[in-house]
């Protein structure tokens, strides 16, 4: 059983759902792509999470495709690119998202990252498709504290739900300022590329903990982030044993003398840093 996240604005989402990046991109891929959110969504996976920017929107697409009949199951991410998040970009490419998923609603609606346009707008935007019923709830990604201070300032910005960032063990920087900040407003944390993409080194920290399990370095990795109550993890796969690993690693369960042994070999930096980006 997948736990749910509440965060602010009342947004309740699961704590583990499925990454679409570079997903739509290679149409000999997609039969694959679409079987394996097929497979996450029989294993009990409802959050999507998706953008107009992953394959020009054939992303969206692909999801439209795999979870045809299903919408009612389903907790919906999308995003809007920057230089689309003007008033009426972001109405417009909410609408576009929106005929690409098929379906009348997104649930949670994210600026990708911070562009040119002003963020009074986007807020602006966001609150107007609400009151539409286009979408749910709205937040931000690859957003820093110092932009997160401006956004909470303006029309709206008490009510972002979450913010998408770049998170995992070799990346534990948004632990020194990003996350804390979210914290203490109620606002949820989605980490994006909770395996590195696959390049996560595996120091004996790592591996003692799999051992001992039984499992994958990659499981200990997704249940030690699931571990906070105020993370949601979106890892991408594409193939059926790796849909069905990443979602056993919902029931396994870390105990502190893990958690120390992980963070040891993948420590928080020892001073500040820009927000890190994939």
């Amino acid at each position: 059983m997948i736990p749910a996240r509440h965060f602010a604005a009342g947004c309740v989402m699961p704590a583990f759902g499925l990454g679409t990046w570079r997903m739509g991109e290679d149409p000999a891929r997609r039969g694959d792509e679409v079987a394996a959110l097929r497979l996450g969504l029989d294993l009990g996976v409802t959050l999507i999470d998706t953008a107009e920017m992953y394959g020009d929107g054939r992303a969206e697409e692909l999801v439209a495709e795999a979870v045809a009949g299903r919408r009612d199951e389903l907790f919906l991410v999308s995003k809007v690119l920057p230089h689309h998040a003007g008033r009426t970009g972001t109405v417009q490419a909410a609408e576009a998202s929106l005929r690409r998923l098929g379906t009348d609603r997104i649930d949670l609606y994210l600026l990708h990252w911070r562009g040119r346009l002003p963020l009074a707008e986007t807020l602006a935007a966001f609150l107007d498709l609400r009151r539409q019923g286009k979408i749910r709830f709205y937040g931000v990604s690859n957003f820093d504290v110092s932009d997160m201070k401006e956004l909470a300032a303006l029309a709206g910005g008490d009510e972002v739900a979450v913010n998408q960032i770049l998170y995992n063990p070799a990346c534990r920087g948004p632990e020194r300022r990003v996350i804390p900040w979210c914290r203490r407003r109620g606002m949820g944390v989605m980490a994006y590329s909770p395996l590195a993409e696959g390049r996560l080194s595996r120091p004996p920290g790592l591996a003692e903990t799999a051992a001992r399990h039984g499992v994958s370095g990659e499981q200990v990795v997704l249940a030690w982030l699931l571990g906070r109550d105020d993370v949601v993890v979106i890892p991408k796969a594409t193939r059926p044993d790796h849909v069905r690993d990443d979602v056993a690693a919902v029931s396994l369960h870390l105990d502190d003398e893990d958690r120390r042994r992980l963070e040891a070999a993948f420590p928080v930096p020892d001073v500040d840093g820009p927000l890190a980006t994939a």
